[in-house]
Order: C-alpha cells, then structure tokens, then sequence
C-alpha cells in the first residue's frame, strides 16, 4: 500500500482534485501554479469518478465519490484537506425502498444556486439526481425527473445511463440544466417538479438518417456555461459541437475547423464567457487524439472558429484520451486550464492556453479534475 501523503493550503493556494481509477490526489500550487505538492493516494485502489470542493458558509470541504468493489458508490468528505475523511452513514445518497433504481455509481457532484449555501446536487447511475440541503448531511431523490415519462426508455451509452452534468443557473434559483448519456439535456424551470428535453438541433447519429433528430435520445457529453451569460451554453455531443442562445431551447452546430466532433471534455474560460476549451477525439470507436497529436482547441469567439493550442504538448504518438470531466480551469488571471488523461498524465497551463506543462506523468489512469483557489 502506497504511503499517503498530505497537502497543506493557505489563503490563495491553488488546487487540483484529481480523481482517478485508484484513488484520489490533491495538488498544491500558489498562483504562479509553476510547481506543485502532490498528496494522495486517497482511497487507494478505488476509483474516484467525482470530486468538489466546497468554500461556502465558511467550510473548506472537499468532496470525493468513491467506488468500491466491496462497499459499492459512496460520498466521502473532508474538511482538512484530505488528512481526514467521514461519510454520511444513514442518509447518504441511495435509492429510495419504492423504487425499482440501485445506486451504481456516482457521476458528479455540484454546488446549488447562489444563496443556496448549503445545497448540493448529486448525478448518478442509473441517470438521477439527488439533491442536498444541509451541506451534504442527508440527501433526496428529485422525484420530478425520476417519474419522467422520458425515463423507462431512456437506454445506456458506452460508460453506462448516467447524470453526469449539473448546471445551475445563477441568475434563476428556479432553473437548472443537466445532461444524460444517453437521453440528452433537460431543464427544470420550477426548481425540480418538471423537466423538459431541450435537444432541438443535436444530431443522434446512431439513429436512421431520418430520425436523427429526436427531442430527446441523444448521448451528450458534456454542457457547460459561463455565470455571466447563462442562456448561452456549449455542447460535446457523441458526434457533434454545439452552442445555444436561448438556454437550450435550439442548437446550433459549431465544429468549424476541428479535426474531429466526437470527444468528451469541454471548459469554459471562467474570466471571459467568450472563451470555450474542447479536446477533439478521433471517432467513437478510436478515441484518442486524432494523427496521436495532443491537442487542445480554444474558441475566442463563441464557436465561430477554434486554435488548435500545443505548445508544450506531445505531438508525435501521443494517443491520448481525455473524459468529459477530465479538464477544469482556475478562476485566477490569467485564467489556469487543467486537463488529465487515460494514460495518467496530467497536464497544466497558467496563461489561458497558450503553452502547456507536463504537471504528472505516471498518475493512475484520470477520470476527473477539478479546481479551487482558497480565500
């Protein structure tokens, strides 16, 4: 067993939550973020799907969801920076009796609204959402989505049927987005109580040319969206880059000039709306980097065209796979993007993009990466 290591965090520490397929590590970095202290392994042998962190009501909490052949999916948290870990032991999140669901598996893990200080949110497999409002202390299932009528036809993509994004939107503590593999977005504007599939304009290309654009049914990837324009949100689709302006309700396709329109991660550039980071995969089959060149795409203008951004990256027989939650970015200026990949590398930028760093090379394979700066 690896020994464990710890990190300590002041005020204005830098932090990387990575999450990987045998266990947890936390990276330390001040704001220059040019060397980082690693600690970990947390959960040895245990995959680690999710992480967060959590800075609200004057908590410094982190947040892991742990997978164990043995104990199956759980929450775990910490408020010492990992030295120390606890879990909910009788209202974690599962599944209620008069259901038919059991808890496989736990996708994400997402802060509430604005003013909502102690709520969370929770995406699972099978797809649901659970949802908090004591900090983590207890959870409930969103019977709203769970009794969709969507739900006993939605069917599993390649990793599973999974919630695995959550986007509150901060301008309307009624409103929320999350998306499903395979069954695509949806949004809440009554705080839960009904969902609608908002999918109009995204391609399901495993279905006949005729049908492949449903209202519901497609395998997205990813969403995401930026706190000042929160109408205007970006898509990774199984196959297919899209943007909205009107919060979901049609889509727009906007792979001008990407090498491929299949992949799985996609950030947002948190110091400017305008700002969007993709890593195209090569196909649905292959995924990894097409012509096995790292490469990371960064839009400046909403999609309308993309830079392809490698200084500092491998370009020769890197065959790389990035997962949808395995880039992040700091809200530091300027702007840090982290990525991690199947192979365990772990790579780095401190000015928006422009040039990379190799930050680990020989972690674990990466499934998640989050970033905190702490006040």
């Amino acid at each position: 067993m690896p020994e464990t290591k710890h990190v300590d965090a002041a005020s204005g520490s830098v932090l990387l939550l990575v999450g990987t397929m045998k266990g947890a590590f936390i990276l330390r970095s001040d704001s220059a973020r040019k060397s980082w202290d690693v600690g970990g392994p947390y959960f040895p042998g245990r995959a680690i799907y999710a992480m967060a962190y959590d800075d609200r009501n004057g908590r410094k909490r982190l947040w892991a969801a742990v997978n164990s052949s043995f104990w199956g999916s759980y929450l775990s948290s910490s408020d010492d920076y990992g030295k120390t870990w606890t879990e909910p032991e009788a209202y974690g999140v599962k599944f209620p009796e008069d259901t038919d669901s059991s808890l496989k598996q736990i996708w994400q893990i997402a802060k509430g609204h604005p003013g909502e200080d102690d709520t969370l949110y929770c995406g699972v497999e099978p797809a649901a959402l659970f949802k908090s409002t004591d900090a983590g202390a207890s959870w409930s299932l969103v019977k709203g989505l769970y009794d969709h009528p969507h739900r006993p036809q939605w069917m599993p993509g390649g990793g599973g049927l999974c919630l695995h994004t959550i986007l509150p939107d901060p301008t309307d503590p009624k409103r929320l987005f999350i998306a499903i593999s395979t069954a695509g977005v949806y949004r809440t504007d009554d705080g839960g109580e009904n969902w609608q599939p908002r999918n109009k304009g995204v391609r399901a290309q495993f279905l006949p040319p005729d049908q492949r654009f449903p209202e519901w049914g497609q395998c997205v990837h990813k969403i995401v969206s930026h706190p000042s324009n929160p109408d205007r949100l970006f898509l990774q689709n199984h196959w297919g880059l899209y943007r909205s302006d009107d919060a979901g309700d049609s889509w727009n396709d906007v792979a001008n000039g990407v090498p491929s329109d299949f992949g799985f991660a996609m950030e947002v550039d948190p110091n400017d709306a305008k700002n969007v980071f993709i890593i195209p995969m090569e196909s649905d089959e292959f995924r990894c980097t097409p012509e096995g060149k790292m490469r990371v795409y960064r839009t400046r203008d909403d999609g309308q065209s993309w830079e392809a951004l490698t200084k500092g990256l491998p370009q020769e027989n890197a065959l790389e796979t990035v997962l949808r939650d395995g880039m992040s970015a700091d809200t530091l200026k300027p702007t840090g993007i982290y990525f991690g990949t199947r192979n365990g590398k772990l790579f780095g930028s401190s000015d928006g993009g422009d040039s990379w760093n190799a930050i680990q090379e020989s972690l674990p394979p990466i499934v998640c990466v989050k970033t905190a700066v702490v006040q």
